[in-house]
């Protein structure tokens, strides 16, 4: 809905700003006010900014849009609010953003995403023909009605070579189980998830709508995301556009198949771990048991928390395209760097993630610590797949 629309919700959040604080015993959990420390970046601070702005008290600016694209709408805020309106938290966000593209006031490297995504279908550049490339190899083969789900990967798992790596770890432990699954390959198309993000909402409709001519075309009945991203968006937004396919996360799927006795994980995996609850799979979709069962089921896992867990975890700062624009990077207040830190006093050697966003912000954070030597960031999958007995 337009900015508008929210007029009589903003008032509410000008005296309070527990946005700032999970409860008393965690701190801050907002990434962008972690990292830049004033009371603007918060949740509290941009609906005062879209109160002036609908007021004519301050003008749309530049300024104004870097501030609205500093958040990466992890929904920490959402969590800590204690009003009634708190499920429109991230629509004013939203509607401030979409405002900024009608504006044309998106900083470069927004506009070079939004772009990218438009002319080519993903933000490198790369060929839509080699979408499917990270599945040579591995067995895994086209999609059929007859298969169970669809194995729907996204752009990171296609394009980025970690990410490649992780849609290879999913797809070699399920294919170990015998579990039926396809792919398209060089016919899945982007999710559209990130240009919804970035208020390209147009883009996003563009996107969705192809995905959905193309889920009905193969008879696809349930999908399978890598990223939970993916898994969000087509369980919420796709629907409202016509799609009918359910969709579930990869450890959704992968705790089923573990805990019907499908897999031989007996070889183990000695280390201690700790798990970082991904953003759009915990607060955003409530998923933070089938990881966690994935993990406690493997042989030697010691599996430490981090205070910061479950619906209070702190955000690695990729959401919303900040995997790639990287607007909360570059100092030790970075997002993925306070929660490697995080990680480290909490005993752990293993970050273990479920999101190729996470995972790319997770190693950029653990080199520029220089912890290489002491802690690495594993998916899920990757140490299923070193547990399986041989």
């Amino acid at each position: 809905m337009p900015l508008q629309e929210y007029r009589e919700l903003l008032h509410l959040c000008r005296l309070c700003g527990n946005c700032r604080q999970a409860g008393n015993t965690y701190g801050a959990i907002c990434p962008a006010g972690e990292r830049f420390g004033f009371d603007a970046y918060y949740s509290r601070g941009r609906a005062i900014i879209a109160q002036k702005l609908l007021d004519g008290e301050l003008e749309w600016a530049a300024s104004v849009a870097e501030v609205v694209y500093r958040c990466t709408m992890c929904g920490g805020c959402v969590e800590q609010c204690p009003v009634e309106y708190r499920d429109h938290i991230l629509d004013i966000f939203q509607a401030l953003r979409t405002e900024c593209v009608d504006r044309s006031l998106i900083s470069p490297a927004v506009k070079r995403f939004l772009e990218a995504v438009y002319a080519y279908g993903n933000p490198w550049k790369a060929l839509q023909e080699r979408r499917g490339d990270w599945a040579a190899g591995t067995g895994v083969k086209r999609y059929e009605p007859v298969d169970n789900f669809l194995y729907y990967v996204g752009c990171v798992g296609s394009y980025d070579p970690r990410g490649m790596q992780i849609a290879r770890a999913v797809a070699d432990v399920l294919l170990a189980a015998g579990v039926s699954f396809g792919i398209l390959g060089s016919e899945e198309g982007c999710d559209g998830n990130e240009a919804r993000l970035l208020g390209e909402e147009g883009l996003f409709e563009h996107l969705a709508r192809a995905n959905i001519q193309r889920f009905q075309r193969w008879g696809v009945r349930r999908i399978m995301t890598l990223s939970p991203h993916s898994f969000h968006v087509m369980r919420h937004e796709y629907p409202r556009l016509g799609s009918r396919a359910e969709a579930t996360h990869y450890t959704q799927q992968l705790w089923e198949t573990l805990s019907a006795g499908r897999l031989d994980v007996s070889r183990g995996f000695r280390h201690r771990v700790t798990y970082h609850d991904p953003c759009f799979l915990g607060r955003h979709n409530g998923e933070y048991e089938a990881p966690r069962a994935i993990l406690t089921s493997i042989p030697g896992i010691e599996l430490v928390e981090m205070p910061r867990n479950r619906e209070n975890a702190f955000c690695c700062g990729g959401g919303a395209g900040n995997f790639y624009a990287g607007a909360l990077d570059g100092t030790e207040r970075s997002p993925g760097r306070i929660r490697v830190r995080e990680a480290r006093e909490a005993g752990a050697e293993i970050v273990a993630v479920a999101c190729p966003n996470c995972m790319t912000m997770l190693e950029d954070a653990v080199k520029a610590e220089s912890l290489e030597e002491r802690v690495a960031v594993k998916d899920i999958a990757e140490i299923v797949n070193e547990a399986i007995a041989q």
